[in-house]
């Protein structure tokens, strides 16, 4: 009976929620504090899948989503991002019957890496996808090693790990596992056979803490490692990447399953490549597959498309606190062979918590602005000066560069000196204070 009243009570608590346009978490948390159990009681499928990691997460676990839907599959999927213990409750309750048991298909739940091991207290997924492990909010985070011990408490033998062969960090944890599948990016155009950021997580292997040996870089410290030492390395991966061409905008996957690229990013064909390693385990044929991913449009509040002084433009949502982020941002920008102005805009930092520390500037490869087709650079909001600040460092004409802290004057400064498309780099806590000034028309 208890169990019945606490999801009657989760329900209807999401459904006042949903009309008055709060949160999903708060149902969540109060059915957790009514029966702190309750997730041990519902009656799952067996598909379940969780995707964590520093980056992707959000977007892979979508892909993931929409691949199974299109092919007939039933799916439970927390799509209004609520990753942690109390969201994915609110989600869980929402979806079962009264009897605890929720008839789909498979779960597809994005889970906050921090917080992974809370619901792996009681569920355990069938695979357990980890995307990669980067600096990000370090602030709240700490450490990426730290992160990735959190990750590693939870891990039961039974699950299938999914990992990504190309980060050194997040690779380790099918060290001495059976129940591993690998996915990776094979060398190719854009590999680099010398780190060329601002800093090198890869410097030393992160099990033995020698040096790491590199025979190529996709970017940071992605990409072909091998630790002469414990012999931690990139294992081949069983679903790869084997060929790119971003001039026609494709990629292959082993050989012979080509995807069309809507967004021409090195990290966009991570989380693709991901979606597709998952949905094969789970029995999607490859060509399916295919066709569910060619040309993905990434959701709206990734890519956002306007228009304001008669120009065209894009803004990139890029995770504040989180350098791996802003620089794949860049990267599309500096391949870009169109002139274009480009604006930053860190007005505040985090909607989570409040913070005004700003040194992950300077771990962002800012230097891949310094390319004759970026004519105007545009620093804006309450950190301009920060920026400022970092740019003198850049090697980049100062000529090219306005600081601006208020935002009105920032607008002033697009509509009368842009050129070419605009690109604007911002992360969530402040996109909607840009789109509520320009037309956004996608």
């Amino acid at each position: 009976m208890k169990k019945i009243f606490v999801i009657l009570i989760t329900k209807i608590l999401y459904f006042v929620g949903f009309l008055i346009g709060r949160g999903s978490s708060l149902p969540g948390q109060i059915a957790l504090k009514i029966y702190p159990d309750i997730l041990s009681k519902l009656v799952l499928p067996e598909n379940i899948v969780f995707i964590t990691g520093s980056n992707g997460k959000t977007t892979t676990a979508g892909m993931i989503n929409d691949v199974l839907i299109n092919n007939g599959f039933t799916v439970g999927y927390n799509f209004e991002g609520s990753n942690q213990i109390e969201g994915i409750t609110t989600l869980l309750l929402r979806i079962s019957d009264f009897s605890g048991r929720i008839n789909k298909d498979a779960l597809v739940l994005e889970v906050d890496e921090r917080y992974t091991r809370h619901v792996l207290k009681y569920i355990t997924p069938k695979y357990y996808v980890v995307t990669n492990l980067y600096r990000d909010q370090l602030t709240r985070n700490g450490h990426p090693e730290e992160v990735y011990a959190i990750i590693e408490q939870g891990v039961k033998e039974e699950m299938h790990l999914v990992l990504n062969t190309d980060d050194p960090l997040s690779s380790m944890m099918g060290i001495d596992k059976k129940n591993v599948t690998y996915f990776g990016v094979d060398k190719n155009s854009l590999s680099k056979e010398n780190n060329t950021s601002i800093y090198n997580d890869g410097a030393y292997c992160p099990h033995c803490k020698e040096k790491l040996e590199y025979e190529y870089y996709h970017y940071n410290h992605i990409g072909s490692y091998k630790c002469e030492k414990c012999g931690h390395k990139r294992h081949d991966p069983e679903f790869r990447v084997t060929a790119i061409d971003f001039d026609e905008g494709n990629f292959i996957i082993n050989h012979e399953h080509r995807i069309e690229l809507n967004f021409k990013s090195f990290y966009n064909i991570y989380n693709l490549l991901t979606a597709f390693t998952v949905a094969s385990l789970l029995g999607v044929k490859s060509e399916d597959i295919c066709l569910s991913l060619n040309n993905y449009i990434l959701k709206k509040e990734r890519i956002i498309e306007f228009q304001v002084a008669q120009k065209k433009g894009m803004m990139i949502v890029s995770k504040h606190e989180n350098s791996i982020s802003y620089n794949q941002s860049l990267m599309y920008i500096a391949n870009q062979k169109e002139e274009c102005t480009v604006v930053i805009l860190v007005d505040s930092i985090s909607r989570k918590y409040y913070t005004n520390e700003t040194s992950w500037l300077w771990d962002i490869d800012f230097e891949l602005l310094k390319n004759d087709n970026v004519k105007r650079i545009i620093l804006a909001g309450k950190y301009a000066y920060d920026l400022g600040v970092r740019f003198d460092h850049t090697g980049i004409d100062l000529d090219k560069i306005t600081v601006t802290p208020d935002l009105d004057k920032m607008m002033d400064s697009i509509t009368e000196t842009a050129v070419g498309k605009i690109y604007v780099l911002t992360c969530f806590s402040d996109k909607q204070k840009y789109i509520d000034k320009v037309k956004v028309w996608n």
